[in-house]
């Protein structure tokens, strides 16, 4: 007879309630909410704001996400901080990026010489052709 105990025990660790679909529910009404609420601030005019107002719904959203439908809320509460920590540090590093990236004018690469490449110069179809250079002089011999 065997009296050790199995190095794996699949449901020792389990101690969260079973949730229903109530969950999911309300999960999804608050990430609709979320949704609604970024397309309604995309239509008002916050300037540079507009990114870091959406990014940080989006960090909010992804947090949800992490919580609820990869059961972080219902695993060990230091791996629930550890992913939201992550997503909204990733949520502030991007914002900082673009708020950076909107500060600047002119973006041209160091070594531009001013010259448009022949594929960027046509003109769009249906646009009237640029005026014809002049005509050089005929040489007098």
């Amino acid at each position: 007879m065997n009296t050790q105990e199995p190095l794996i025990q699949e449901d020792r660790d389990i101690d969260h309630e079973p949730h229903g679909s109530g969950v999911y529910v309300k999960t999804l009404v608050a990430l609709l909410t979320l949704t609604a609420l970024t397309v309604g601030a995309s239509y008002v005019d916050f300037g540079s704001g507009n990114v870091v107002i959406a990014l940080f719904i989006a960090s909010i959203k992804a947090i949800i996400v992490a919580l609820f439908f990869m059961h972080l809320r219902y695993d060990k509460p230091v791996n629930a901080v550890i992913a939201c920590a992550g997503f909204l540090f990733l949520g502030i590093f991007l914002m900082f990026d673009f708020i950076d990236f909107g500060t600047r004018d002119g973006l041209r690469p160091v070594n531009w010489n001013g010259k448009m490449p022949v594929e960027m110069a046509a003109p769009a179809p249906g646009a009237a052709a640029p005026p014809a250079a002049p005509a050089a002089p005929a040489e007098k011999k």
